[in-house]
């Protein structure tokens, strides 16, 4: 079973996206972890997308599916977890071309659906140490002790894309990109969406048996 988590920022689809690959098994490929192997391997692949990105261009979309063409061809396992692709109708449109070429296709398309002022709260709320990065949160995870023993959190600090106006402007950006992409997929039928919020505990419960329920039926 071949499978696209999608989700917009802070909508936890990476901590699902582990718990699927634990439950099914599934080879976790996503994107971002993708580039930076190519990347620090110095990839004929990797080198072409760091030109661009060198440039600060946008790093074009047949680089993006030449890595993954290769990753999915090395996979032998039960499946592939597609995370953080595709993002547009025109990635959606080369993904399917692609695993066609492969004699695969997608079987579903998981949606961790979390509405926008949940989004923004969690994501608004998010504070980082700049000694060790480690990351906190206001309410969800505030900082008490300092999981290196170094200080008393004096240096925690909230990075600009995690202001609420530029939480708001990213997930503006992200609804306009990645709509078309998620009413593609309701429209030929694999489409699952699952409620983000709640509890964790919830919406893995609930990840985990709509996928369950789709391998059942397949």
């Amino acid at each position: 079973m071949n499978l696209v988590i999608l989700g917009a920022p802070g909508s936890g689809k990476g901590t699902q996206a582990e718990h699927l690959q634990r439950e099914f098994g599934f080879t976790h490929v996503a994107s971002g972890d993708l580039f930076r192997q190519h990347l620090e391997q110095k990839t004929a692949l990797g080198v072409r997308a760091g030109e661009y990105m060198a440039r600060g261009a946008l790093v074009p979309d047949a680089i993006t599916i030449a890595m993954l063409r290769d990753r999915v061809t090395r996979e032998t396992g039960r499946g592939i977890l597609l995370d953080g692709f595709p993002r547009t109708m025109e990635q959606a449109i080369a993904l399917d071309a692609m695993m066609a070429e492969l004699g695969r296709a997608i079987d579903a398309v998981l949606y961790v659906e979390v509405p926008d002022e949940v989004l923004v709260d969690r994501l608004s709320q998010r504070l980082i140490c700049r000694e060790c990065q480690v990351p906190f949160h206001r309410t969800a995870n505030p900082f008490r002790v300092c999981p290196v023993g170094r200080c008393n959190g004096e240096h925690l600090y909230q990075r600009p894309d995690d202001a609420p106006e530029t939480v708001r402007a990213r997930l503006v950006t992200y609804h306009r990109q990645t709509a078309p992409v998620i009413d593609y997929y309701g429209l030929i039928k694999l489409l699952i969406t699952v409620p983000g919020y709640g509890p964790i505990e919830e919406v893995t419960r609930a990840t985990l048996d709509a996928v369950r329920h789709r391998k059942e039926s397949r």
